[in-house]
């Protein structure tokens, strides 16, 4: 079974093209969504990071996400702490996932999957990319942050243009050319694949 990794910077519009492959019937794994409930259910993670961040990252069991987020997006090291923390259960996780599904191709949704290393369990790598300005405007939209804060988060991922070049195909999310077309291209490439 073909492994498949979608990626791109805040706000590119992962979630939108991974919506139109699920209507194809291709299973999703959702990196950010599992990682949050990762985040309160996995022991390792939850000992881990209140170490690291003290007792205040969980309130009756559940993860402060604002104190959290205050914390990892105004310090570099912290942010890379967290990651080092999550990142390995994860890919753990999203690889036994994978390893159950019966789709003639699965697909792992992640913003960082080349800054995690998860790119290695990956058969491809398509990118999703968007202009900047469009990718601040659905974020503030989208999570109710400032344009402060939406730029402090772009600013702890890869550039896009790098991180396109990473990729083994992109989608344009750009209101210019057909999101559901370039899907629909992308699957019936994706269904001839061979695994190497």
């Amino acid at each position: 079974m073909l492994k498949v990794g979608i990626t791109g910077n805040i706000g590119s519009g992962k979630s939108l093209i991974c919506d139109i492959f699920r209507i194809y019937g291709i299973p999703v794994y959702d990196a950010d969504l599992e990682t949050r409930l990762l985040m309160e259910t996995n022991e390792t993670i939850i000992s881990l990071v209140k170490k690291e961040f003290g007792e205040e990252s969980y309130i009756d069991d559940k993860l402060n996400r604002s104190y959290l987020a205050k914390l990892v997006f105004s310090d570099f090291h912290k942010l890379h702490l967290l990651n080092a923390i999550t990142h390995p259960v994860v890919i753990e996780h999203a690889q036994q996932w994978m390893n159950k599904q019966t789709a003639p191709y699965v697909i792992k949704e992640a913003a960082l999957i080349f800054e995690s290393g998860s790119a290695k369990g990956l058969d491809v790598v398509i990118g999703i990319e968007a202009p900047y300005s469009m990718r601040i405007q659905r974020v503030i939209q989208r999570d109710g942050l400032s344009r402060e804060e939406v730029l402090k988060r772009m600013d702890k991922q890869i550039d896009q243009e790098m991180k396109m070049k990473l990729c083994d195909m992109v989608i344009h999310n750009n209101n210019t050319v057909s999101l559901i077309k370039q899907v629909d291209d992308m699957h019936k490439k994706l269904m001839s694949y061979k695994v190497k």
